[in-house]
């Protein structure tokens, strides 16, 4: 069945946060590495899960945070991503559709359970990530509609989903089904656990069948093994159509068309919890891009939005981005 046009259909983990804040003797005790995320399995989640101190349940995922992010905006945004039938699966749904994104994958029955992240806060508002994927890795070629795939302006995959050969196939189906339809694809590199264990794979991804790419600056490195940015830089801009680093405090590099656009990042009222920075960048730039802006435009989108969701606890906005855009004399509307 063909859909109605939509600007982002974002595909990737389900998954649902709970957080806790918690300081760094807690991180040691358990020999866990700040900043990092770490895939575990179900014992693992358990036992972690009962010496965490008071937790805050959210729905998550980084794909689905972009969706989020992108229908705040006043974006339209769908959600390629499995649950399974139980709890915390019909909280996930309820969230991601109360959010006003479209998400009609079924879920699971039965077993795995729902994915969930365990993320530890410490004081300085880095977060530390533990996950159990659960149903989420069932995810397969099955869950893509070449036609609803087509009916997007862009497809934007996370690279955490990359761990298991039926995602690699939902990917690349999604990604040619895209192109065939004179669509656009899109990449968030994740982190650099991720791009550590699938360099290569990654590498031949972003070449053959990505036009946009997101990586913060360690992604970048780690990606093309490089010392310094300006080498990571001139791959990406010879790999696809457009390249985006983020560099936390630092701001953004965008590559596109050729030129180059740095912008200023904005210093968010106060630091809480930088879960979903990166997500909501993304989400920024794809809903400016997606009605037609620069550059610099996108940038400045998708820089308010990542200082929003980071003057909070949680990975979604709080603020209706689309009003808090209007708040900086950023217009919202189709370019």
């Amino acid at each position: 069945m063909v859909s109605e046009p939509i600007d982002v259909i974002s595909i990737g983990n389900a998954i649902v946060d709970v957080l806790s804040h918690e300081d760094d003797a807690f991180l040691e005790r358990h020999k866990l590495v700040k900043g990092w995320m770490a895939l575990i399995e179900p014992e693992e989640a358990e036992a972690l899960y009962s010496n965490m101190g008071p937790a805050i349940e959210i729905s998550g995922g980084s794909a689905s945070n972009t969706a989020a992010g992108i229908a705040s905006f006043g974006g339209k945004a769908a959600y390629i991503g499995k649950v399974c039938d139980d709890q915390l699966g019909a909280f996930f749904r309820h969230d991601i559709r109360a959010a006003g994104v479209r998400f009609d994958t079924p879920p699971v029955s039965g077993y795995p359970p729902t994915a969930r992240s365990l993320i530890i806060v410490t004081p300085d508002a880095q977060r530390t990530m533990n996950t159990y994927l659960g149903a989420c890795v069932e995810l397969g070629p099955s869950d893509i509609d070449p036609d609803f795939i087509a009916s997007a302006k862009v497809t934007y995959m996370e690279g955490y989903l990359w761990d298991k050969p039926s995602a690699k196939e939902a990917f690349v189906k999604a990604a040619e089904a895209a192109h065939a339809a004179g669509r656009k694809t899109s990449l968030t590199l994740s982190d650099t656990f991720c791009v550590e264990r699938h360099r290569e794979s990654f590498l031949d991804l972003v070449e053959s069948h990505i036009d946009i790419v997101f990586a913060n600056e360690a992604e970048a490195l780690a990606l093309y093994e490089v010392a310094d940015l300006e080498s990571a830089l001139g791959r990406f801009a010879e790999a696809c159509e457009t390249a985006i680093v983020t560099r936390s405090e630092k701001g953004s590099i965008i590559l596109s068309g050729g030129g180059r656009t740095e912008v200023k990042a904005v210093p968010p009222e106060r630091l809480v919890d930088t879960t979903g920075a990166g997500d909501l960048y993304a989400a920024g730039f794809l809903f400016g891009y997606c009605q037609g802006r620069e550059p610099a435009e996108c940038g400045a989108l998708a820089s308010l939005a990542a200082s929003e969701v980071i003057s909070h606890i949680g990975a979604r906005p709080q603020q209706a981005l689309d009003a808090l855009a209007a708040q900086h004399g950023l217009s919202t509307a189709g370019a």
